[in-house]
């Protein structure tokens, strides 16, 4: 079970990164503005486009608040956070943020969601809560994560609204409950994954409002494969879920008939 009175005071940001050399520079710097205390930990995978050479120069120019952890090549958003969780853990650290390089997660509401985690196991920056919103997105792409999102809680019984989202923060007590060497799940189905997990374990999530910002610069990676994995995925989980009530459901009835 997690401690909420352990200290969460050793931060360490957690930024995946694949060809965002137009981006990293920017938001490593509102990074540092925003929580000066906090760390930074690059994990790159490999970027053909320099991003790990610019990565390191940022790690010359803060060697004590921003890291870099060069990876063999891309293996998805997924592996590139466990890589990121493991590297923090082992250093000591007590709380842990994912963070999007491209700008789309705003580094100036990150001491709301780490306020929020004094109380809390996961906080999760939610779009789809009372004053959170999405900006710059084509209708499309709303209704496939809002879709995502609610097929997520239906099947689930999840009660959060943003499952999909992946502004996230975590005690590092959380992280070692999960047990993160059972994860095996890739992009938009790793958030999926971390937060059901955590819900399973009993853990308390909690979501705070933010503004998501669609890229301006470089590529998305959303792709179909993506999408698909997370529905499949998801459905698996439901049905292994609501099995599991049928039984319980079933094994009270047994108790209460043989009892009567």
């Amino acid at each position: 079970m997690v401690d909420r009175s352990e200290p969460t005071d050793k931060v360490l940001v957690v930024i995946p990164t694949y060809n965002e050399a137009e981006n990293i520079e920017p938001i490593v710097t509102r990074l540092r503005a925003a929580v000066p205390d906090a760390h930074v930990l690059v994990a790159d995978d490999n970027s053909p486009d320099g991003t790990g050479a610019i990565a390191d120069r940022l790690h010359e120019a803060h060697p004590e608040h921003v890291h870099v952890l060069h990876r063999k090549g891309k293996q998805g958003l997924g592996a590139a956070y466990l890589a990121g969780f493991h590297w923090g853990l082992d250093r000591g650290y007590n709380v842990l943020v994912e963070h999007d390089a491209d700008g789309s997660h705003q580094p100036e509401q990150l001491p709301a969601i780490l306020a929020a985690l004094e109380d809390a196991d996961m906080v999760k920056g939610s779009r789809y809560v009372k004053g959170g919103s999405v900006v710059n997105w084509p209708a499309s792409r709303l209704l496939i994560s809002r879709g995502g999102s609610i097929w997520t809680r239906l099947c689930t019984g999840m009660d959060v609204k943003d499952i999909t989202g992946g502004f996230n923060a975590f005690r590092a007590s959380t992280l070692r409950t999960i047990n993160l060497d059972e994860i095996a799940s890739a992009g938009y189905c790793f958030q999926l994954d971390l937060a059901w997990r955590v819900d399973r374990a009993g853990l308390k999530i909690v979501e705070v409002p933010i503004q998501f910002i669609e890229r301006e610069r470089g590529e998305s990676k959303m792709s179909k494969d993506i999408v698909t994995e997370a529905l499949i995925r998801t459905t698996l989980w439901g049905v292994e879920y609501r099995a599991q009530q049928v039984a319980g459901a079933a094994r009270r009835l047994a108790d209460k008939v043989g009892k009567g």
